[in-house]
């Protein structure tokens, strides 16, 4: 698939700048490392470019400084040049001792790293401690990346460790120079009392640098009413449903079950409410075209909730289509960037998602926590003996209402069930999610308005990272991470367990990784310590950078199964309690506090 996609947001997508330094000393010294320092910082250029794209498709751009910087005038003209270019993440390379404070980025926004080069003809470790103790000092937090084993001064080669922290460190800084000046898209309130809808407008300001934009409900029956949707895309995405989504078993009790003209109503509706959801959150000139030049423009809005129960669903089909195909990389469009929306406008999940999504650039999963299946609660139900990584328990994540049909698993890479950005999704690859994919309509006792939701159950053998944002007063906002695997029950199992709930709605069988101590004990202490009712899953194990992200946000991470070796946060994390890793976590996001006040 092509990869060229137009940005749906407002605003240049941000850039890493690159800023190699150097050794201001003239008359021999800064000449004879200007070709080495400059290498450095082409070949880190490079590689991150080779190595990351945005979730247009597009590979990320680095913007080198147009010189080496050997001190303050140097450092100005090249956060000149940043600024000027749309840089949103700067990388400090450097092989040589260099003039800490004089050299190092000032900006206090801006997520910053120093590659200090491990070689013993200079002393580019020393440069890398000295700069690290002056961001500390000045509360300017930076991640040191230096390599583990020593390189001689012409090595141009990144070792794997090296490579591991830069693309680490470049994919949380990306998210977060992403976020800023976003929106999120709360349309509707709080829905039945479920706290994360509560949206926190100072949250997303001062933690995120995004703004929150709110509409009612109501203007989806308005532009339904008159008809502010584009009326060609309509017909043609009407069609493409007739043909795609199979519609699935009617558990309603016949008394209860609508006719087969009212149940293609509301097909026609819930289409029509995709479309007004999509336009509202990024805008779509087709409408300026229509006569309406106010709703054309959307909201700039990198995620969105849709409130539904109980004041839209008691009357109105639900949103469950529209959740489910909005959160897909494919449509009547064909195959395209996923949109983060959550269900019940859990905007805390929603958080989760748009994290997940911005560090993977692949579609997420938004579902109810909403069972542990002990082995011998399983066998009692069943008859059946789990095994395998079942075999200490299950977690059932089922969304009540819909979940993006890319979690079907029906992709795949090398062979194994995945979820893949949308450059790397092939159209047989969209057909055959949605081939497993059937849509059953609403049980009327939740909703009255009837709609459909995506039935489905994911194919086991994905690794995946479950998320979660709360908000606790009296100390902000909190990550909570769980890295595990999807995995698969014999069909009979997954019947009788299935039916136990509404078997409507999409299945994944989900089990975390173990540790044997606190949270991570088992997986019942996972479910017991889990701080809301919704989780955020995404494909792969990206926990790590999850933490990186939270560290460059300030928001501390309450538990995670991450090996130590992989947590990467910034160096002044450590002077906040190096034996204590966690404790210092928190000490240090309450210390620095919000990134943006």
């Amino acid at each position: 698939m092509s990869s060229n996609v137009k940005s749906p947001w407002i605003g240049r997508l941000p850039k890493i700048g690159i800023r190699p330094v150097i050794d201001g000393r003239r008359r021999g010294v800064r000449e004879s490392l200007e070709d080495q320092v400059t290498a450095m910082a082409r070949n880190a250029a490079e590689f991150l470019t080779a190595n990351l794209r945005h979730p247009t498709g597009e590979p990320v751009q680095c913007v080198l400084a147009d010189t080496c910087i050997g001190g303050v005038a140097e450092a100005a003209a090249c956060a000149d040049k940043f600024a000027r270019e749309g840089v949103g993440v700067s990388l400090t390379v450097t092989p040589c001792w260099c003039y800490g404070s004089e050299t190092m980025d000032m900006d206090p926004l801006m997520p910053k790293a120093v590659w200090g080069f491990n070689g013993t003809e200079r002393p580019g470790a020393v440069y890398l401690a000295a700069v690290l103790a002056a961001h500390n000092q000045k509360g300017l937090p930076a991640f040191g990346i230096y390599g583990r084993d020593v390189q001689d001064s012409g090595d141009t080669n990144i070792p794997d460790d090296v490579q591991e922290k830069l693309l680490r460190f470049a994919r949380a800084g990306l998210a977060a120079a992403t976020l800023r000046g976003k929106s999120y898209l709360s349309v509707g309130g709080v829905s039945m009392g479920i706290s994360g809808s509560i949206v926190d407008q100072p949250f997303f300001e001062q933690y995120l640098g995004m703004r929150v934009e709110c509409v009612d409900m109501s203007e989806l029956t308005r532009r339904i009413n008159e008809e502010i949707y584009d009326p060609d895309e309509f017909e043609r995405a009407l069609l493409w449903v007739h043909v795609n989504c199979k519609e699935g078993k009617d558990y309603n009790p016949p008394a209860a079950r609508k006719t087969a003209e009212a149940k293609a109503e509301d097909w026609r509706t819930v289409v029509k409410m995709t479309l007004i959801l999509r336009d509202l959150m990024i805008g779509n000139p087709r409408l300026d075209a229509l006569g309406y030049g106010e709703e054309a423009l959307g909201h700039n809005a990198i995620a969105g909730g849709f409130q539904g129960q109980r004041a839209w669903t008691d009357h109105s089909p639900n949103g469950d289509f529209s959740e489910a195909i909005l959160t897909s990389s494919f449509d009547w469009n064909g195959v395209r960037m996923p949109y983060m929306v959550a269900t019940e406008n859990d905007c805390l999940n929603g958080v989760g998602m748009l994290l997940g999504y911005l560090l993977t650039n692949t579609a997420q999963i938004f579902a109810d926590v909403r069972t542990y299946w002990s082995p011998d609660a399983v066998k009692r139900v069943t008859g059946h003996t789990l095994s395998g990584l079942a075999a200490g328990g299950i977690i059932h994540l089922i969304n009540s209402g819909a979940a993006t049909l890319d979690g079907t698993g029906a992709q795949s890479r090398d062979g194994k069930p995945a979820m893949k950005p949308f450059w790397e999704i092939s159209e047989a690859e969209a057909e055959r999610c949605l081939d497993a994919t059937t849509w059953p309509a609403a049980i009327s006792e939740y909703f009255r308005g009837g709609g459909y939701s995506s039935c489905y159950l994911s194919r086991g053998g994905m690794p995946m990272t479950m998320s979660r944002l709360s908000l606790v007063k009296g100390l902000g906002p909190v990550l909570q991470i769980a890295e595990g695997f999807s995995v698969d029950v014999p069909a009979d199992v997954h019947n009788i367990l299935n039916e136990r709930t509404n078997p409507t709605w999409p299945t994944t069988w989900f089990v975390p990784n173990v540790t044997g101590e606190g949270p991570f004990t088992d997986v019942y202490s996972v479910m017991a310590n889990w701080s809301a009712n919704h989780g955020a899953i995404s494909y792969g194990h990206i926990g790590a950078d999850l933490i990186a992200l939270a560290s460059i946000l300030r928001i501390p991470v309450a538990m995670h199964n991450v090996p130590a070796e992989k947590v990467f946060r910034p160096s002044t994390w450590s002077l906040f309690g190096a034996l204590e890793p966690q404790a210092a976590d928190y000490r240090a996001c309450a210390n620095f506090g919000p990134l943006y006040g």
